[in-house]
């Protein structure tokens, strides 16, 4: 992956509508040798997908949870159990396997702090947890899903 490489992923990650045209003005190419560059780039699984980001306030999920959840269990089958029923819950929409003092962080949107005890309910229906935490999220000071491209090779 070579500068140019770089500089289409970042100039998508900013606006994936971004005309193929005008990508190829902005680094520098004409428009097939882009265009074949894009696809490759989807081909190789950099460009994973593409997809439209929404405003959470705009779709009443403006409250953002983070639950720390440590269980006893540490089981293969106790994980895919737990996690394939996480997955289901609409309103989480990150899930982590952690390392030190919490074994999953998961980020939850929801609209009220009722919803949120709904979606808590679901989580220790699901297996046992020796201690769950929510921490609510007060101010988002940075939101982004471009990631840094400067450490590709």
């Amino acid at each position: 992956m070579d500068a140019i490489d770089r500089k289409i992923i970042s100039i998508l990650q900013e606006n994936a509508e971004t005309p193929i045209q005008a990508i190829a003005d902005m680094v520098n190419l004409s428009t097939t040798p882009c265009w074949r560059r894009v696809q490759k780039l989807k081909e190789l699984g950099v460009i994973k997908k593409q997809v439209v980001l929404c405003d959470s306030a705009m779709l009443n999920v403006g409250v953002t949870v983070f639950i720390s959840v440590r269980t006893n269990q540490h089981s293969q089958a106790w994980l895919n159990k737990f996690a394939n029923h996480v997955k289901d819950i609409p309103e989480v929409i990150e899930f982590y396997r952690m390392s030190g003092d919490v074994d999953y962080l998961i980020r939850v949107v929801v609209p009220d702090i009722a919803t949120y005890d709904t979606v808590y309910k679901k989580l220790i229906r699901i297996a046992d947890l020796h201690d769950v935490s929510s921490s609510f999220a007060m101010e988002q000071i940075k939101y982004t899903t471009a990631l840094p491209v400067d450490y590709c090779g």
